[in-house]
């Protein structure tokens, strides 16, 4: 699918942002057609410098955009990039509060730029009482019982992804479209405003809510009563360890014919999937062990010819080979600021049958100031000053080959 027939071509996107939450809303923007310009200083959002389980957080989260690395804080700096802003239709900003304000990058100050803009903000919390309060997802999922809930009892443990901030993110995102088709009815732009904290409550609406059908306190995932009788992570003869989910009377049925346990499916006191649950102090011993001796192929051979949910425990790296994604197209060729090529998942969805591809790799510092300062209105001789005076940088060119 060329630029110009996605659904976001022609919509041109300001980001002020870093890390996770911000990144997301613009990289959502980005694969559906949109030109997401991302200003950082001009030595680099420090994001690209993350090390450890941040290291991957750049390339992840910024394909598809172009790099304006300028000082905003130098008064020739933040006047370029206001001219930018009156040529954008969306900026999105992920700071602490009060930090766009003291730039003169707050939503008043830019609505008065350009009357229609669409301002996207995230922030660790709505307004309210924790609305100054420092957020990382960690927090968030401590306040919120993610944490609670996903460890064993008494010992909570964070979700072992940026679940928030990514999920922050896509809020941030649904809120500009919304506003995008507001806008093209009424003419007006529109404050958006997603909350770290808000997106992992919503995360626990099926736990509150279970809490209010109940009138029982949900135990954490670790201990829970589960929904259904088999369900479980089970571990078989090679030392492979399989997910197996049976959750119907048919599946039932069906797992116990493709293991050839015909007493099991005989058996009145397994008849429901409700006196399975009933049981599971008793079956789920019988299944560790009938499955304990069985090999992983074997294993998956009859879970597939039954129908039966399962799979296997997969490590991040091990996804980068899977044969699904390579076949489907959802793994992106991306080239990393530093030359080495890699792999990198696209956006879950599917336009007409074909997965939104990648244009751009994640750019190097500054590699679109120029061009973007062009479209802004600048002339040559103004960039060339801001990048002489070291307000606005440029890629440095190659050096010279030896002979």
């Amino acid at each position: 699918m060329s630029a110009s027939a996605l659904p976001l071509a022609g919509i041109r996107v300001v980001e002020f942002v870093h890390m996770v939450m911000g990144p997301t809303c613009g990289l959502v923007l980005a694969d559906l057609g949109a030109e997401v310009i991302k200003v950082e200083p001009v030595d680099g959002d420090n994001t690209r410098r993350l090390t450890g389980s941040g290291a991957g957080f750049f390339a992840a989260f910024n394909r598809n955009k172009k790099s304006l690395a300028i000082d905003v804080e130098d008064p020739a700096g933040n006047a370029a990039v206001l001219k930018l802003v009156a040529t954008a239709d969306i900026v999105t900003e992920n700071f602490r509060r009060g930090a766009m304000d003291r730039l003169g990058f707050g939503y008043a100050a830019l609505k008065r730029v350009k009357p229609d803009l669409i301002y996207v903000s995230h922030k660790g919390f709505l307004a309210g009482p924790y609305e100054d309060r420092t957020a990382l997802d960690e927090v968030v999922q401590m306040m919120a019982g993610l944490a609670y809930m996903t460890g064993p009892p008494g010992r909570p443990l964070r979700a072992g992804s940026s679940v928030n901030d990514i999920m922050g993110g896509m809020f941030g995102a649904i809120g500009a479209l919304a506003a995008l088709a507001e806008r093209g009815r009424t003419g007006a732009g529109r404050r958006i405003d997603s909350g770290l904290f808000e997106n992992c409550v919503l995360l626990m609406a099926q736990h509150m809510l279970q809490y209010a059908v109940t009138g029982t306190p949900p135990a954490p995932m670790p201990a829970r009563i589960s929904a259904w009788g088999i369900y479980d992570v089970f571990s078989l003869a090679d030392g492979t360890q399989l997910f197996l989910g049976v959750v119907s009377d048919t599946q039932w049925r069906a797992f116990c014919a493709a293991l050839g346990r015909r007493d099991w499916a005989d058996d009145a006191r397994l008849a429901s999937n409700p006196m399975r649950v009933a049981a599971r102090p008793w079956l789920l011993p019988i299944v560790i062990e009938e499955l304990r001796h069985r090999a992983a192929e074997q294993v998956i051979e009859l879970a597939t010819g039954a129908g039966l949910p399962w799979a296997p425990i997969t490590r991040p790296e091990d996804l980068l080979h899977d044969p699904h994604l390579l076949a489907s197209g959802g793994l992106a060729p991306t080239r990393l600021p530093d030359g080495r090529d890699t792999l990198s998942p696209l956006l879950p969805l599917a336009w007409d049958g074909s997965r939104l591809r990648k244009r751009l790799d994640p750019p190097g510092i500054g590699e679109h100031t120029a061009e973007v300062l062009r479209s802004a209105g600048l002339a040559s001789t103004e960039i060339d000053e801001l990048v002489s005076r070291g307000i606005a940088a440029v890629p440095a060119a190659p050096a010279p080959s030896r002979r």
